[in-house]
Formats: C-alpha cells, structure tokens, sequence
C-alpha cells in the first residue's frame, strides 16, 4: 500500500512538473493609469486577445500597470524577472519608461518587447540591447514618409515641437537629418514636457520663424496641445503629427483645430481605405473587431503594437522550446535568437523582417500616409 501511495506520488509530481515546464510566462507592463493612460488602457485590454496556447506549451501572462511612472517600470520589471521567473516582457508603454527597464531585462537575459515610438530602444544596438525588440516602426521610416510628402508639396521651412524625452529627441535628430537631404531646414526647435497645461511660450517662438509646416513629435495625448495652440495664435501653415498621434483621442480632443493634419502611421488607422491585397489588412481586421466585441470600443493603434508583440512570442516560441524549455536561460536565449530570425511574419501593424542589427524589422508596408479630413482618418493615395 506504501509503495502504490509512493508511485502515484511520484506520478503526480512528474505529471505537475511537466505541466510547470509546459507554461511559459510573459510579463505585461502598461501603463494603464497616469499620463499615458491613453497609451497603456488599449494595450492591457489587448492582453486578453493574446494567444495562450503554442504548440503543447501554454502562455501565461502576468499584467502589471506602472502608474506611467518610470521608476514603478523598474520596480515591475525586476518583480516580473525575480519574483515570477517570465522568459519575457511586453512593455512598457512610454519610452522613458522602456529605456530606464532595458538593462534589467539584458542583465537577466530576458527578451523585452517594447511597444514604444522611440528607436533609441534598439539603436545603437549593443550588448543590452540585443534584448530588446520593437514592435513599433522606427523613427526613420515614419520621417522619410513626412520629409517626403513635404518636399512634394514644396515645403522649404520647417518648425518642430518635441517632447523633453527620449522620444522628442530622438525625432528631432532623425527629422533634422531626413529634412536636410531633401533640403528642408529645420528653423526653430522647441520642446515640452509630456504634463505640461501650456506651451504658449513654445508655440510663439515657432511661430517667429514663420515655418511653412511644423512637425509635433509627441507620443498620445500630449500632441495635442502644441497644435491647437498654434492654432489660436493664428498658425494656419501645415502641421504634421508623428505616428505617436495615432489614437481616438486626439481626434476627439483636437477637434477642427487638426483638421488637414498629416501624419504617417499604420493601416490599423484606415483600414476600410486599405486594398485587401495587404497582408496585416485581415489580421488587424480581426484584432480591431476582437477588441470592440471585448471593450465595446476600436483600439487605438498601441494596443495593436502589444498584440503584435504576443503574434512575435507565438511564432518564436516553437523555435525557442526545442533547445530548452520554458523558465530555463538556455529557453529564454533560444527565444531572443528566434525572435531576431523571425522573417516575413504578418501582424496587425505591418510585415516583420528582424535581424541581428534591425530588431524592428518594418518596411514601407509598416506605414501609411494619413490626413485628418472632416474628423476622420484619410488615407492619402
């Protein structure tokens, strides 16, 4: 009788011991709450959309909220590395956020997928940021799309509020450069901080140099506020808007104060605008249409970029678990290297092409050209 309790014992907990090593754990950091809400409450109602099953693996995720605070990011994170053993990360949602978390995720050799705008995530790549993959477009290719369609239009002059963040910077640096191989010249350069209620100060000295445009680079909410203050200080002059702008709100907020905005972001904008031919058309239709059966509301484009980033998981896992399993280094290494292989992978935002100096991965199938015309996204043809 000892010895059949003994076997079945063992059987137990042979069976829950593979059950364990069967589950793979990836932590979710939004920000739901804070100043960035309007970024991170899209991409933690998407978590639920995520697949949690892979092959014979199942996928558990783990969803904390930072409070939009990059120090709770930090806090999250190393919760998440040692508290919870995750073999990767979704998040955070802001970009400060992301860059002050990227050397807790290399140093534990935990792959983090970073929903985030600015390509400083990735670039330079070094050592840290071999870990880190951006489920955003780069900078680059969002700007050539701008610089392009203002050399087409015969813009000469150009005046740019950013953020005072990693995001505002690096745009101020990619616009300036990408404008001055077509030969546009950046005249004035102002910057924000994401909670400020005013920037009249900021607004009036654009508006000295009488730019023929002005980019605003700031990611949700916050770039509405440089561009309906240009607008009551008399600037009728083109305005152009980073994928950052990419959300209702900013529409709902901006009013008739951003109508003619242009701006370059994904198909998840204009997707009934969009020749089915596309291959992210049916897979963003069926996340958009998933989310509002779920939330009783259309994403805004970021929760599309955690999305993407649980379809990236999916595609590397089987990969990563035939050279160790879940919750082990050996399998947390195996899914960073199937990740930076991953090739040719349709998801909500674009097509996928990673590679070991390009942990992005998007081409001119990651953006489109977009105005904002009588309240409504307009795909520019």
């Amino acid at each position: 009788m000892k010895f059949k309790r003994l076997v079945a014992s063992v059987v137990m907990g042979a069976l829950f011991s593979g059950a364990a090593w069967a589950q793979v754990k990836v932590g979710v950091v939004s920000s739901s709450t804070g100043p960035v809400a309007m970024v991170g409450i899209p991409q933690k109602n998407s978590v639920p959309l995520m697949p949690t099953k892979v092959g014979n693996l199942t996928v558990q995720y783990i969803p904390l909220d930072d409070g939009s605070d990059p120090t709770a990011s930090v806090v999250a994170i190393k919760k998440l590395i040692s508290e919870e053993n995750v073999d990767a990360i979704i998040g955070p949602s802001g970009s400060p956020n992301a860059m002050g978390v990227i050397q807790f995720a290399a140093e534990a050799g935990v792959p983090l997928l970073a929903p985030v705008g600015t390509a400083a995530v990735v670039l330079p790549m070094d050592d840290k940021k071999k870990w880190v993959f951006k489920t955003t477009q780069n900078d680059q290719l969002i700007a050539d799309a701008l610089v392009g369609h203002m050399a087409k239009t015969g813009i000469k002059t150009v005046g740019f509020i950013g953020t005072s963040d990693p995001y505002g910077e690096n745009w101020a640096k990619v616009f300036t450069e990408s404008a001055g191989r077509k030969g546009i010249k950046v005249v004035a350069t102002e910057r924000f901080q994401r909670s400020d209620s005013s920037v009249t100060a900021q607004g009036l000295k654009v508006l000295m140099a009488k730019p023929d445009a002005v980019l605003i680079a700031a990611p949700g909410t916050p770039a509405v506020l440089p561009q309906i203050t240009l607008y009551d200080q008399g600037y009728r002059g083109k305005v152009y808007q980073t994928h950052g702008a990419a959300l209702p709100e900013f529409l709902k907020l901006g009013g008739k104060k951003v109508e003619g905005t242009v701006l370059a972001a994904s198909l998840m904008l204009v997707l009934d605008q969009i020749s089915d031919s596309h291959p992210s058309k049916k897979i963003a239709l069926d996340y958009v249409n998933a989310y509002e059966k779920l939330n009783g509301s259309k994403p805004a484009t970021f929760g599309g970029n955690v999305f993407d980033a649980g379809l990236l998981l999916k595609n590397a896992i089987p990969h990563a678990a035939a050279k160790g399993k879940p919750g082990t280094p050996a399998f947390r290494a195996a899914l960073r290297d199937a990740l930076e292989q991953t090739k040719d992978m349709p998801a909500t935002q674009g097509v996928y092409n990673m590679t070991a100096a390009d942990h992005s991965g998007f081409d001119e199938r990651g953006r489109e050209l977009i105005a904002v015309k009588d309240g409504k996204w307009t795909l520019i043809q």
